[in-house]
This record gives structure tokens, sequence and C-alpha cells, in this order.
């Protein structure tokens, strides 16, 4: 394991954050954020939410089974485009 950083008071922290981005879209703001630890969330507005093995589709909660980052992508513009969104 390689170490990103070292704290004596907080330990050791071996994750990264792999992309981070925010953008507009129309009214609606598009968040998305990949850890190198499989650690993921993907947002549109108060629409539609995919975060670490949930999925929230206009306030409702399920679980989600992560597969790959492709699916990831997928599911969350189908689901997008399913709550009246649009991401292009």
């Amino acid at each position: 394991m390689h170490v990103i950083l070292a704290h004596p008071d907080y330990g050791m922290l071996s994750h990264m954050l792999l992309l981070s981005e925010k953008v507009l879209l129309g009214d609606a703001l598009l968040e998305v954020e990949l850890h190198d630890d499989l650690r993921y969330r993907l947002r549109y507005g108060g629409l539609v939410e995919h975060q670490n093995g949930r999925r929230r589709l206009r306030g409702r909660s399920a679980a989600y089974e992560f597969r790959s980052v492709e699916q990831l992508r997928y599911d969350f513009e189908r689901d997008v485009e399913a709550a009246g969104g649009r991401l292009g």
C-alpha cells in the first residue's frame, strides 16, 4: 500500500479523489465524484443520485449494485432521462 498522507493524529490516508466535476445544466447541477477506492457520487439536481451502493430517484431510495464505471454511467444517464432531465 502506498501512503498519500500520513499524520500522527489522523493515521494514513491511502485513497485519492480521481475525478470531481460540477456543471450547471440549465437549472440542474450535475455533480460527479469518483475515488480510487470505488467510492462514487453522481447527482443530477434533486432528482437523481447514485452514491456508494444507493440509488435515489425522485426521493425514493433503493440499493444499487456497482458493476463497473461504464454501467454506473449508463444507469445514471437512464435515470436522469426517466426523471425528465437532460444531460446533453
